[in-house]
């Protein structure tokens, strides 16, 4: 959760209705995001945990699933950008990186599309980079997670379709900016236009 498409996604499915639960590390930052969405009429709850510490996140995302099985939208919109060419990579931050980029969406759908399929239906949201097609150089961190994610969504998207499961993904290719092409608003307003969209016309990938 942050305050930028996670936020504005939060803010657009608030307003049909939903809940939301929000995990991010600094739970100072999640209650300030709950105080606001509260004013707003939104209802939300965060949960404090570092997505790179994979015991903690997968031990936090049991957690959520047994409290709330009917868990209708999973939507994964972490990112870890630490700029450097292929040859410069620190080890241990790559691995890292790699870990919130791909690894924790892997988990959260591991934990969450399972009692989906036993429901008959959910959506599952990823939020994409347009490094995963471009692959700048002095990216490489970031676009290796974003290419892998990417993978991840479609793999996702052709293991769940049989059982009812939406899987989409939103490759923003460009900086996230209010008043631009790519203003999380407008970013939110996709997903919620992805959200209504019947399975027969389900786009797997929106490439902004």
């Amino acid at each position: 959760m942050g305050p930028g498409i996670g936020l504005s996604v939060v803010r657009r499915f608030g307003r049909e209705g939903f809940e939301a639960f929000l995990v991010a590390r600094n739970a100072e930052k999640l209650q300030a995001f709950e105080q606001t969405l509260a004013q707003e009429g939104i209802r939300s709850r965060g949960y404090a945990c570092d997505i790179a510490d994979e015991e903690a996140f997968s031990s936090l995302l049991r957690r959520l699933a047994a409290e709330h099985p009917d868990l209708d939208i999973l939507h994964y919109n972490a990112s870890a950008f630490n700029p450097a060419p292929p040859t410069a990579i620190s080890l241990p931050v790559f691995h890292s990186d790699f870990r919130i980029n791909v690894v924790g969406a892997l988990l959260a759908a591991q934990t969450f599309v399972p009692r989906m399929k036993e429901r008959g239906g959910g959506t599952v949201f990823i939020t994409g980079g347009g490094s995963a097609l471009k692959a700048p150089a002095e990216l490489a961190s970031l676009s290796i997670g974003k290419a892998g994610v990417r993978n991840l969504a479609l793999c996702l998207a052709e293991e769940c379709a049989p059982h009812g499961i939406r899987v989409g993904t939103i490759t923003v290719c460009g900086m996230v900016q209010p008043g631009t092409k790519y203003d999380p608003d407008h970013i939110a307003d996709l997903f919620w236009q992805m959200y209504q969209t019947p399975a027969s016309a389900w786009k797997r990938e929106i490439v902004l």
